[in-house]
């Protein structure tokens, strides 16, 4: 494990894996229905608690063992949270489809009334990982969680402001009214900005990947490059014909049915 190659394909794996358990506990509480998706919620709190411990007992040891506990400890507090998002429990005040017309301030206002109590969570989030990892030895989880945090506000944006391709295959029935503030469309200049700075960060952890002088530097720069990698590949997800819905559809039981 020692190696910045197996580190990065580690990285891959826990996201496509991370991604998949996630969307399965989803999609089944979405055909199981009642309170399932609320009880998916309460019963993966131990991943929060697990990856808040993560980071606590790793902040002060920088081996390579600390920190790849410290990068799945962040992806433990980051996958609990998204997983609030996509079970419907924590989204916003706001479950009305977007006002058909709407442009500018108002659409902007009707887009952020759907999702503002789960972008309040992420940067509370944000604020616990910095409480407990800013000015650590290891940082590989304050980094982690700061790369997703962004890059999620940016994909959010874009899918806001347009994107030539929406994938709504996994989107549960409890956020159809999320879907109705994207808009498929030509890409905007919250594209360019966005590929710009997570092409930027991916270069500057590589960087730092190549001049690393410990083999725990090695692995952190890794795990690094490979999540903001991630991150812009996501990004191109939105505009490039590529069928990324596959990776994990195959694992996945059919959606419910939709009722007439």
């Amino acid at each position: 494990m020692t190696s910045p190659w197996i580190a990065a394909l580690t990285a891959l794996f826990i996201w496509w894996f991370a991604t998949g358990v996630i969307l399965l506990v989803v999609r089944r509480s979405d055909r199981t229905g009642g309170e399932a998706h609320f009880l998916s919620v309460v019963l993966g709190v131990p991943a929060l608690a697990l990856g808040t411990a993560a980071l606590i007992v790793t902040g002060g040891d920088t081996s390579v063992s600390a920190v790849y506990v410290s990068f799945m400890g962040a992806l433990a507090i980051w996958g609990w949270i998204e997983l609030t998002f996509l079970s419907g429990v924590v989204t916003g005040p706001d479950k009305r489809p977007a006002p058909k017309g709407a442009t500018g301030l108002r659409r902007f206002a009707a887009a952020w009334g759907a999702v503002a109590h789960h972008e309040i969570l992420l940067l509370l989030g944000l604020a616990l990982v910095v409480g407990l990892n800013a000015g650590a030895e290891n940082t590989t989880g304050l980094w982690t969680y700061t790369i997703l945090f962004f890059a999620r506000i940016a994909a959010k944006l874009n899918l806001f402001y347009g994107v030539p391709r929406i994938n709504l295959e996994f989107v549960p029935s409890t956020l159809t009214h999320v879907k109705s503030h994207m808009r498929q469309g030509p890409v905007t200049f919250a594209f360019p900005l966005a590929i710009t700075a997570l092409t930027f960060a991916t270069g500057c952890f590589a960087e730092r990947l190549i001049a690393a002088e410990t083999a725990g530097a090695e692995i952190k720069f890794a795990l690094l490059t490979a999540i903001s990698g991630l991150a812009l590949l996501e990004h191109w997800f939105m505009v490039l014909p590529l069928p990324d819905a596959r990776l994990w559809r195959w694992m996945l039981p059919a959606a419910r049915p939709t009722q007439d």
